[in-house]
């Protein structure tokens, strides 16, 4: 069992901490980033219930909207409302890359809990896969999110614009990542290069959100 939970939990927290790290300015509270994290893993369950009723009632016809309607807007859905509801409006939340952090926090909890749910029903054999692709894909989306958030939190004029891109990008980039495991045999030849696209995106909207705190700084200074 120890194996099991540490095989689960291991990938999200190596990418909390990369992230976490890549702040180049003021770093969040371990506290904070904490808290953020269980209650991204306490919402597997509420996201659990709601796909269960879906399945039941039948209100799943396609792939498309298994894809995009029941996992990527539930998930994602959930994810950016803790993220608003707890740490937006907090002190602490005082710089663009804090939305990265706090973000991703919430997504790597998720991941965190969702892998551990799924290597007790499949074992320790789907581990690196898991973490390859699954949390590694929360992660990235939990990037988009917070760059957005950030940029809402520090550019008031155009606050809802990008409150809408930090949940509408993710959800679109998360049912894409859904659509093609489920429409395709060798998802893996699909997979891998929009894995390496997320990579990107990820890491550039990191090193904006830092040249653009940077220049803040160096404004002020």
């Amino acid at each position: 069992m120890l194996s099991l939970l540490t095989a689960a939990i291991a990938p999200a927290l190596a990418l909390l901490c990369f992230f976490y790290l890549k702040d180049n300015f003021e770093q969040e509270p371990v506290s904070m980033v904490i808290r953020s994290y269980i209650f991204g893993a306490i919402l597997v369950f509420p996201v659990m219930f709601i796909q269960f009723a879906f399945h039941e009632e039948g209100l799943i016809s396609n792939i498309v909207t298994e894809a995009f309607l029941l996992t990527a807007l539930t998930e994602e859905f959930l994810k950016w409302f803790i993220v608003l509801l707890t740490v937006y409006h907090h002190v602490h939340f005082n710089q663009r890359y804090d939305g990265i952090v706090y973000a991703t926090a919430v997504a790597l909890g998720f991941a965190s809990a969702e892998n551990i749910l799924f290597l007790l029903a499949n074992g320790l054999e789907t581990a690196f896969l898991r973490a390859i692709f699954p949390v590694s894909s929360h992660a990235l989306f939990g990037v988009v999110m917070g760059y957005y958030l950030g940029k809402a939190k520090f550019y008031p004029e155009r606050r809802n614009l990008f409150l809408f891109y930090s949940f509408f990008y993710p959800v679109l980039l998360h049912g894409l990542y859904n659509f093609i495991l489920l429409s395709q045999n060798q998802w893996h030849y699909f997979l891998i290069p929009f894995m390496i696209f997320l990579w990107v995106l990820g890491l550039r909207k990191v090193k904006k959100a830092n040249e653009t705190q940077a220049s803040y700084f160096d404004a002020a200074s």
